[in-house]
This record gives C-alpha cells, sequence and structure tokens, in this order.
C-alpha cells in the first residue's frame, strides 16, 4: 500500500483512512477489502515453482496484514472498525459471518475484509465481489493505480482510451483486465454497479462517492 513496490507505506493508509472516515461522516456505509500483492502475490509465488493452493494461502494471509494496518490507521482516525478472516485466527481478528458483519455496518462500524474467500485459486477481486453480495452492497468500488477502465494498458499503450463507463458483457468480450472475469460476473448477476477509479489520487474516494471525478461505471 503505497507509491513503492513492497511493503505498506503508513502515511498512504493514514491518508485512505482519512478518506474513509470522510466518507463515514458523509453517510456511506463502508466495508473494506484489500490485496496483499505490496506483501506476496499468490500468482507470483505459483509461477516461481511454488504449489498454487500453499502461495494463494501466504497471499491470504498477507491482507490480513493489510487490514490490520488499516485497521489501527481508522482507530488512529477516530473510526470503530472491526477485522474478520476468511480464515480463523481469532487472537488475530474475528473469523467472518455475514451475520455478525451486517450488524457491525448497522452499528456505523467499518468492516475490513481479510483473506478473500479462505480458499485458493481465487482473487482478492473475487473476494470483493462476493462480500458486495453478501453484504447487498449499493456499490463495489475498486480502488487501482490508474483512474478507470482502458481499453488497453494506460502505462504501456499511448493509445488506449479510458471508458466512462461500460458494461459488464463489454468488459468480459474485450477481456479488459481491470479485475477477473469471476468478479465482474458475480457483480453482474447481483445488479451491482462496479466503479473502478484511482485510490492513489488524493480524494478520489469522496469524490466518487459524490459522483465526481474521474472513474468508469461498470453497469447493465
Amino acid at each position: 500500500m503505497g507509491d513503492g513496490d513492497f511493503g505498506i507505506d503508513i502515511p498512504t493508509v493514514d491518508r485512505i483512512a482519512g478518506e474513509i472516515a470522510e466518507a463515514q461522516v458523509a453517510g456511506a456505509e463502508i466495508g473494506l477489502v484489500i490485496g496483499g500483492g505490496n506483501i506476496f502475490r499468490g500468482v507470483a509465488g505459483a509461477a516461481s515453482g511454488m504449489d498454487r493452493g500453499q502461495a494463494d494461502y501466504m497471499g491470504m494471509l498477507a491482507t490480513v496484514m493489510n487490514a490490520l494496518a488499516m485497521h489501527g490507521a481508522l482507530t488512529k482516525a477516530g473510526v470503530e472498525a472491526r477485522v474478520m478472516s476468511a480464515l480463523s485466527m481469532p487472537q488475530v481478528c474475528e473469523p467472518f459471518s455475514r451475520g455478525r458483519a451486517l450488524k457491525h455496518l448497522d452499528k456505523g462500524r467499518v468492516v475490513l475484509f481479510a483473506a478473500g474467500t479462505g480458499s485458493p485459486f481465487f482473487t482478492t477481486d473475487t473476494g470483493a465481489a462476493l462480500k458486495a453480495c453478501e453484504m447487498k452492497c449499493e456499490a463495489f468500488l475498486k480502488g487501482t493505480s490508474v483512474d478507470g477502465i482502458y481499453s488497453g494498458d494506460p502505462k504501456t499503450d499511448k493509445n488506449a482510451t479510458r471508458y466512462d463507463e461500460i458494461s459488464y458483457s463489454q468488459v468480459l468480450a474485450n477481456n479488459l483486465r481491470v479485475m477477473d472475469a469471476a468478479a465482474i460476473t458475480l457483480a453482474r448477476d447481483a445488479d451491482i454497479p462496479v466503479i473502478v477509479f484511482s485510490i492513489q489520487t488524493p480524494g478520489a474516494l469522496l469524490d466518487v462517492l459524490k459522483g465526481q471525478g474521474r472513474s468508469t461505471k461498470v453497469t447493465a
């Protein structure tokens, strides 16, 4: 989390926590899923020769570390939050329970969902889409390193164009790799709009919640 290729950048975590605090004051109920790629990626580990299942579990543990870091930052920002893990580790965080998570949200707490789905071979995006469905979310926001969905990789393709809006079917048909197909399909089947924006841009989260700023909205 941050500008570096590895590790947790505390100023970035604090900034995002501050924006979440502002969003909560504005009336948003927030469930947060954080990836673990800044520490370990299961797919990368498997590509290096590790057993894919074991590598994915290591990636899940990385998401727990990130969730704990964000929990600390949220607490410092005055936000009541709970970390819930799909892998049982009661000394560290609560085990995930849909009913308990909904109660936390009803009480105005931010819920951080860690350890993905709890099973290997599923991405963080799929885990996030699943949680959006389970929590009956009105929208699924993906904060990433670019300000929306492009026709190609804007970091390598100077001719790539950004979409303001695009359909689920177009994302799947054009194999636009903003997130995996399973995540898009889950959102489509639950009719949950997906909004992709740059989490690296200060204030972007609040702008998206207000319907402003640069982003791409994925709907039917």
